[in-house]
């Protein structure tokens, strides 16, 4: 049966048909106790012994993976050539920043608005729709009873989609009671442009829905005085997730959106990796690749202060990957990090944000936060990236409030599910280079082309959290 050697290094290979598509099968006798590797790096070690042309999975394979280590910085930098400009057709804002879409958001400050908000948008649709890109609420569950972090890490987060370039203007509704009231909320949000943001405390209006659409109305016509115009390419900021991972992601669609972030960074743009537990494994690939010292001691702080939240949780590090990785052909927490990274490409790592902070600097940035999906989207948006490159071997409909392209690692996946995948990464294991074709699609995303996501409305956030609620 026809298989896949990743690494010269690797005594594993990936099938690639029959009833361990995207399972790993030993290329040799290996013994209990020796570390099975893939990608060049073990991914954990024998549990008994195996035989050359064996299936190795979960009977016979364990994590290495123990708790918080001790790094030391060896650099191994790469040199990112810079290409020609490139330009695409955005939206200017007043501030400077580029914006792909010109859409009107609605962020509540609390949960206890989600459905009025949810009224608020649909009617707002109905009667303005057409006059802009579209008008969106995001509901959830936060914004009162909770306490110290917590509390800020939703503000943070809340604060990077009203700041959000998509967003040609904002509402920002409350309840009035809420910790993160109107006036709280102001405090975090700093001085912002009355034009652009707007506020509603839904508690001092007789008939809010009817107060939130006039002001909606104003923000739609500050939205028209926006126009698409040529922009370079180096305003772009893509975030890269996968989610529903099998046998196949490290080996398709995660590396061609790696192809594509080296692309993106020669043009001088930025994009943005998350997902931190799944760099478990994989960590020191990135650390030798940060930019300088600095940038190294913060990315170590990123991997050792997540693991110390698991251990916090009396929860193991290594408790991953997921029932449909596993059905999928990934193993251990190695396997899927390995595969995981590839979308990072080469570039150096330039910069490490926390939740709800945002990209200061060009190139490749790491981002504090989970791999749940909704999370992980919902950071990525709030730390301003325009859209989100989203590879799954195993599908999903879930979609940000930006565009989220979904990146099918197998065809099946992409023939099967149409309404999902808008790009389909699988013939890359027939040796061919999708970077050209994945950079112009993103390019014509940016200029309007609707992804799946926004089509049939799959647009939701989830905010992380870690304390009490009252």
């Amino acid at each position: 049966m026809k298989q896949i050697k990743i690494s010269e290094k690797d005594n594993v290979a990936v099938m690639l048909e029959g009833d361990l598509s995207g399972h790993k099968v030993a290329l040799c006798d290996i013994k209990k106790g020796e570390n099975v590797t893939k990608y060049g790096y073990p991914i954990g070690h024998a549990t008994e012994n195996i035989n050359a042309g064996e299936h190795i999975h979960t009977h016979n394979l364990k994590t290495n993976l123990s708790g918080t280590l001790e790094y030391t910085y060896e650099p191994e930098l790469n040199e990112i050539t810079p290409e020609p400009k490139r330009t695409f057709m955005g939206y200017v804002r007043e501030d400077g920043r580029v914006g792909i879409r010109n859409e009107i958001w609605i962020i509540n400050t609390v949960g206890c608005v989600n459905k009025t908000s949810e009224i608020i948008a649909r009617e707002a649709m109905a009667k303005y729709g057409m006059e802009c890109d579209g008008i969106y609420n995001f509901p959830h569950p936060f914004g009162c009873s909770q306490l110290g972090d917590d509390q800020r890490t939703t503000q943070a987060v809340l604060k990077g989609l009203v700041n959000h370039p998509n967003a040609a203007g904002v509402l920002v509704l409350g309840l009035g009671c809420e910790n993160n009231n109107i006036p709280v909320f102001r405090e975090v949000l700093g001085k912002v442009n009355e034009k652009r943001v707007k506020f509603l405390s839904t508690q001092e209006y007789s008939d809010e829905i009817s107060a939130a659409l006039d002001l909606i109305g104003e923000l739609v016509e500050y939205a028209k005085t926006f126009k698409r115009r040529e922009c370079d390419l180096s305003s772009l900021v893509v975030g890269l997730k996968c989610g529903g991972s099998d046998g196949f992601s490290g080996l398709t669609a995660n590396p061609l959106i790696g192809r594509f972030s080296d692309r993106l960074i020669s043009f001088g743009g930025s994009t943005v990796l998350t997902e931190v537990p799944e760099m478990f494994g994989a960590e020191t690939i990135l650390m030798n690749r940060c930019q300088d010292k600095e940038t190294f001691d913060k990315t170590v702080k990123l991997i050792n202060d997540f693991k110390d939240y698991f251990t916090s949780h009396n929860q193991v590090v290594y408790e991953n990957p997921s029932p449909g990785n596993k059905k999928g052909g990934i193993t251990t927490l190695e396997d899927k990090s390995l595969g995981c990274v590839q979308k990072s490409g080469n570039a150096n790592v330039s910069d490490v944000i926390p939740i709800g902070g945002s990209v200061e600097k060009k190139g490749l940035n790491l981002l504090t936060g989970p791999g749940n999906d909704i999370v992980a989207v919902t950071n990525l948006t709030a730390s301003g990236c325009h859209l989100i490159l989203f590879s799954t071997g195993r599908g999903t409909p879930v979609g940000a409030p930006v565009p989220t392209v979904k990146i099918s690692t197998n065809t099946d996946l992409a023939d099967n599910k149409p309404h999902w995948i808008d790009f389909d990464a699988g013939v890359v294991l027939d040796g061919i280079d999708l970077t050209d074709e994945l950079t112009d699609y993103v390019i014509r995303v940016a200029e309007g082309l609707k992804t799946n996501n926004e089509k049939y409305g799959y647009r939701e956030i989830s905010i992380f959290k870690d304390g009490v609620i009252l």
